[in-house]
């Protein structure tokens, strides 16, 4: 509209009152003397007010404060009432752009079938050993539609909807509060303001042990990449499954994916060798072997086979961790269990068995290589 009056396209702004024209007193006071000079008044007809009457400025000011400060107090009526049916345990919840919840005639939270699988899935994967990064892909290519109905998804979107407590059935209320009550301005509460936790507030999509299980998952990938200094864990892929997963037996780094022969298709040689084989000029690097990239996808095979044919021993081991206090230990326990009954002897590499199974594998100067299973279990493996 400014833009209209410095063209000349306006003559005379008219507006309902002071409250609606601007935010604040000094907003009011800039824009209605920069139309002043441009000899366009402004006409307020609540207060009945002229912007080119010579008294118009004072009564605009006057008024224009009592507007704010009107402004301020029905903001902070408004946000006590929130904090009073928060403390009642009374939810205020946005469900338009939560997957999972449409809202019944009365505003309570219930499910939606449709979407509800959806989030299942996506807590399921994860707990499968896929990254948020690898979910997000898969739902895109398969057309999985999200809450705006588009086949459109982010790592950053996945990895909310498995720290959300609300699909479990509770609610965590004040997460965000309003920091300015003119710009409407909000911002993660960190303790400036009440939070208020409602257990069993709505029905739940996700058990509460899946839940904690994927919370505890996650903790257990950011102490593993903290550990071996990865910036992402989820950097593996279908077509890169191991990286950030192979581990320096000597120095504890990670072993980083090389092409060797680029240039040449025949002589074209993947390897993996140490991230501190050759550090800054001057200083001894990790003395540590390579290892073929073939050899790591054979050494799985192997390490799979090997449980297949002494499914029992490791069926028997299986059934003592369900008795675990922690989720994740029991819930990783029933995977095993499951794959295990009714697996058979596999010729080759299977990604998702791979990512289901495995937490790293060591490689050692020696020539030894030691598959480390996320069941605990340690299987080593001879390089040739």
């Amino acid at each position: 509209m400014i833009e209209d009056c410095k063209a000349r396209k306006i003559d005379m702004v008219i507006t309902k009152s002071i409250s609606r024209f601007a935010r604040n007193t000094l907003d009011t006071l800039t824009y209605v003397r920069l139309l002043k000079d441009l000899g366009i008044e402004v006409f307020f007809e609540k207060e009945n007010i002229k912007t080119l009457d010579s008294k118009g400025e004072v009564l605009l000011s006057i008024l224009s404060s009592l507007a704010q400060d009107e402004s301020r107090s029905i903001s902070e009526n408004s946000t006590w009432g929130i904090r009073r049916r928060f403390e009642q345990g009374k939810l205020h919840i946005n469900h338009t752009k939560f997957l999972g919840y449409d809202k019944d005639k009365n505003g309570n939270l219930v499910i939606n079938p449709k979407q509800a699988k959806i989030v299942k899935r996506i807590y399921e994967d994860f707990l499968d050993g896929k990254g948020a990064n690898r979910i997000a892909r898969d739902l895109e290519n398969d057309g999985t539609l999200n809450w705006n109905g588009k086949a459109k998804w982010y790592e950053g979107s996945i990895r909310k909807m498995l720290t959300n407590e609300k699909y479990k059935g509770d609610a965590l209320l004040q997460k965000t509060y309003t920091v300015d009550f003119l710009s409407k301005k909000r911002a993660d509460n960190n303790g400036e303001v009440p939070q208020y936790y409602v257990e069993d507030s709505h029905p739940a999509i996700i058990d509460k042990e899946m839940w904690e299980a994927v919370q505890l998952e996650m903790e257990r990938r950011r102490n593993f990449a903290l550990k071996y200094g990865i910036q992402k864990l989820e950097y593996a892929t279908t077509d890169n499954p191991f990286a950030g997963r192979v581990i320096c037996g000597s120095c504890g780094r990670v072993f980083g994916r090389k092409v060797w022969n680029s240039t040449s298709e025949k002589l074209r040689r993947i390897v993996w060798q140490c991230n501190g084989k050759y550090l800054a000029k001057g200083e001894k690097g990790c003395g540590s072997r390579h290892i073929d990239d073939a050899v790591l996808y054979q050494a799985f095979v192997d390490v799979f086979n090997a449980m297949v044919e002494q499914k029992e021993y490791f069926l028997e081991k299986l059934q003592s961790r369900l008795a675990s206090n922690n989720v994740l230990v029991q819930y990783k326990a029933r995977q095993f269990i499951r794959i295990l009954t009714e697996a058979m002897v596999i010729k080759e590499f299977d990604v998702d068995l791979y990512f289901a199974l495995t937490e790293k594998s060591t490689v050692y100067e020696d020539g030894r290589l030691m598959v480390s299973l996320l069941d605990g279990t340690d299987i080593e493996c001879e390089i040739e």
